[in-house]
């Protein structure tokens, strides 16, 4: 199947749009990326993408595909089986899918029940976006998220929970640095584990070249976490000017999450846990501050939304481009942390740009969301979304059991 897209701008993923630019699809991939007039006398299928921009897929970074964006996901999910989990967990990923979100990172699940999701939606078994999993998310015992997590107190019992998650078949290893938002009884400043203890994990992770995360939301936290030489800071509330020269150093990412306090903060009438209320309000001041010091600085930003958090629906990912503006960050720059910047931290390098054989994961939008996000941000301003070449309707969501493998050979 060959199919040309033209007559709009065209953003690669890195460099401003640009207008006369025209991109051949064959099959899954993109064979060409060339000025319109190279095109002149083409005859196959088209796409007019006059008015508009073709622009790569939006990839999230941090979801929760096993948390359904309830008021207390916790309490709604401790209610379903297993089976329920997975088949909504299956429906969340095709949401986000339709929503414009052609990769994510699942940044801790339930029992290693979303593996069945990524493998089968990678596997091309089902229409989905291409996934990461981080499996069960390491923490210390009472710490944020143990709930569900991976328990592991000490360093040869953190080194034996990574490589559980690793023996599961996970894609990347999560340790969680200090306390969060989401779990009673801990403070997000709290540095949990000890700076050993995240060392050992993050080291014997990239042992077996996993790639790491980790929730940090305290300095002290977040210094942990780089100085152990993990990939990617989530979070990062309590930033400060140290935190940041050493992720500017080290080169590690940060991924700001902002949909999750924004959420939080603005339906907490809405059955939302007090204490994720109280604990959110606390923190959302310094957070913005603290992106806005690391994006000043230069620093590695990727998009992600904690999705699958209170009200922070799978599906309505995209918002977090707009969020990201509204703290001062350019709509290029958004956009550009949500494609090429994305692909990268996720470790998908045939993803997150427009370029000759890269995987036609694409995003047709309105007007030229350089200028306006909300043309990217607004999935109501989005005309087609494509994954490996095909149009994503509800038709081919619900077969699609014709497509390529996403998983690289």
């Amino acid at each position: 199947m060959t199919t040309l897209y033209r007559g709009g701008k065209l953003f690669d993923g890195l460099n401003e749009p640009v207008e006369g630019h025209a991109v051949l699809v064959e099959d899954d991939k993109i064979a060409k990326v060339a000025p319109a007039a190279e095109f002149d006398g083409f005859q196959g299928d088209a796409v007019d993408t006059t008015g508009g921009t073709l622009m790569p897929g939006i990839i999230d970074c941090h979801v929760h595909l096993c948390l359904g964006a309830e008021a207390d996901p916790r309490a709604a999910g401790d209610k379903l089986t297993t089976g329920e989990i997975v088949v909504r967990a299956l429906q969340r990923a095709q949401e986000s899918l339709a929503g414009g979100i052609t990769a994510i990172r699942d940044c801790g699940g339930r029992d290693y029940l979303e593996f069945a999701v990524r493998d089968a939606c990678n596997a091309g078994q089902f229409m989905g976006p291409s996934i990461r999993c981080a499996g069960r998310m390491i923490c210390m015992t009472g710490g944020h998220g143990s709930y569900i997590g991976r328990i592991a107190d000490g360093k040869d019992e953190v080194v034996k929970a990574v490589r559980e998650q690793i023996h599961a078949g996970c894609d990347l290893v999560k340790i969680m640095a200090t306390g969060g938002v989401m779990t009673p009884g801990v403070n997000p400043e709290d540095a949990h584990y000890s700076a050993d203890e995240m060392a050992a994990g993050i080291g014997e992770a990239k042992r077996f070249h996993r790639r790491t995360a980790s929730h940090a939301q305290g300095a002290e936290g977040i210094l942990n976490a780089v100085r152990g030489g993990v990939d990617s800071i989530e979070h990062g509330f309590f930033m400060t000017e140290k935190c940041v020269e050493e992720m500017m150093e080290r080169g590690a990412y940060l991924v700001p999450t902002f949909s999750a306090l924004t959420h939080i903060i603005g339906m907490q009438d809405h059955g939302v846990p007090a204490y994720a209320v109280e604990k959110a309000s606390r923190v959302a001041e310094a957070h913005v501050a603290s992106i806005k010091m690391f994006y000043s600085a230069g620093g590695k930003i990727a998009m992600g939304t904690d999705a699958g958090t209170p009200f922070n629906k799978h599906g309505a990912n995209a918002q977090e481009l707009a969020y990201m503006v509204e703290v001062g960050i350019t709509p290029l720059d958004a956009l550009r942390f949500s494609t090429g910047n994305a692909a990268d931290l996720v470790d998908l390098p045939g993803e997150g740009r427009i370029e000759e054989g890269a995987f036609a994961d694409l995003l047709v939008v309105e007007g030229d969301p350089a200028t306006d996000i909300e043309m990217a941000a607004n999935r109501d301003n989005h005309r087609m979304v494509v994954k490996r070449g095909q149009p994503v309707t509800g038709e081919t969501l619900a077969a699609g059991a014709n497509l390529q493998p996403i998983a690289a050979e």
